[in-house]
């Protein structure tokens, strides 16, 4: 069953139950869903990769807006960002634990033979395909220069 096929059978359970938080969450989910699809042509399915970028994608937006609401004491929008990053969380592939992260780019410095953070693109390219789905870009990062550095 695709994402898409999921989440449209969550959202009719969502109504069903009446759970208004979920079903933002879930709305947020199709609409991202249905606009890559356009963008390549109205016959595109998306892969499995694609789907998890798009999750991806609207959890970090949903990050940033709720650390910028946070800051600005809007703890209303601060509540609505992260019910969403929640429902958007659960269709995410397992995220990684930071030593968990450490040791596949650890392997990943090995076998690209880097010694500096003059490699460091060399080895984000490697770890961003080896942890595809599994961790953010930006903890991927902080990860390489501190093993790097």
């Amino acid at each position: 069953m695709s994402l898409a096929e999921k989440i449209d059978q969550d959202i009719k359970a969502a109504m069903l139950a009446k759970q208004a938080d979920k079903l933002q969450g879930l709305r947020a989910i199709k609409s991202a869903i249905l606009t890559a699809r356009t963008e390549k042509g109205a016959s595109h399915e998306l892969d499995t990769e694609a789907e998890i970028k798009i999750l991806q994608k609207l959890a970090k937006q949903r990050k940033e807006s709720a650390d910028i609401y946070k800051t600005q004491n809007r703890d209303d929008l601060y509540q609505i960002e992260m019910g969403e990053l929640q429902v958007i969380e659960a269709y995410l592939p397992k995220q990684l634990g930071r030593e968990e992260i450490e040791a596949i780019i650890k392997q990943v410095i090995a076998s690209t033979g880097a010694t500096s953070v003059k490699d460091m693109g060399k080895v984000m390219g490697a770890a961003n395909k080896e942890l595809a789905g599994k961790a953010d870009g930006k903890t991927i990062s902080e990860v390489v220069k501190q093993l790097l550095g």
